[in-house]
């Protein structure tokens, strides 16, 4: 389903990476209410080397997505500090912050996000448009991109036409069309049949393999057990 690139060009890739792709320290996030600040988050501390494959798990509340949405660059409301690929995103702008994230960062959703009104072939060139690739270099990526995943005979199809695990897979081939260093997965098997979530999975393992960084949420100890190490929520906190 999947190829992966050469050696060479992996070894190039990862050269030039830093040894640390995400760190966070301290990192807290609160809501105000009328009894005071309610925490989500609790003095985060986390590095994730380039190449890894993180899963973060934890009963619901404890603070998985809202963790997520911070290494997404979603969410700019917490205190501490953190640094993605040597750039202090705790001390960027709005529009800073979006366009690494941009540049860098994919995400993989639960509910698929895709736009009805697109194609397969549309849905994909999306990223490429926001980070303002040309129009030929879009469409020879999304035929590449086609290609590598099997949907070549589904690019003219929408998105109600596929199944559930066709549409998710067309929401990985979005998330990694453009590159990333980070793929932000979560829950990315929570609407599919267990034969499905086994080859989503699979295709995540390949993708990590082949150097992209994953970090995934998750509540299925199965899924766990693709990524090489696990981190644990509770009530906003990270378990020893």
């Amino acid at each position: 389903m999947l190829s992966r690139p050469s050696q060479d060009a992996h070894a190039r890739s990862t050269t030039s990476s830093p040894t640390t792709l995400v760190s966070l320290r301290n990192v807290e996030k609160s809501h105000r209410t009328s009894g005071g600040a309610t925490y989500v988050l609790r003095r985060i501390t986390l590095d994730v080397a380039p190449g890894e494959f993180v899963t973060v798990m934890g009963p619901s509340g404890a603070g998985k997505s809202t963790l997520l949405s911070i290494l997404g660059m979603l969410d700019a409301d917490f205190t501490g500090e953190y640094v993605f690929r040597d750039r202090p995103v705790h001390a960027l702008n709005q529009e800073q912050r979006r366009a690494l994230a941009r540049e860098h960062i994919g995400f993989v959703f639960q509910q698929y996000h895709l736009l009805d009104e697109l194609t397969v072939a549309e849905n994909l060139s999306v990223p490429l448009d926001y980070r303002g690739v040309g129009k030929s270099e879009r469409a020879a990526r999304v035929a590449d991109v086609l290609d590598r995943f099997n949907m070549v005979g589904k690019k003219d199809l929408y998105p109600r036409q596929l199944s559930g695990g066709q549409q998710q897979l067309v929401g990985i081939a979005r998330a990694v069309i453009g590159e990333p260093s980070l793929i932000l997965a979560d829950e990315p098997t929570g609407n599919l049949h267990s034969a499905q979530a086994r080859e989503i999975m699979e295709l995540f393992a390949r993708l990590n393999a082949a150097g992209t960084t994953i970090v995934q949420v998750t509540h299925s100890d199965e899924n766990a057990r693709y990524g090489n190490r696990t981190i644990n929520l509770k009530d906003g906190w990270m378990e020893p």
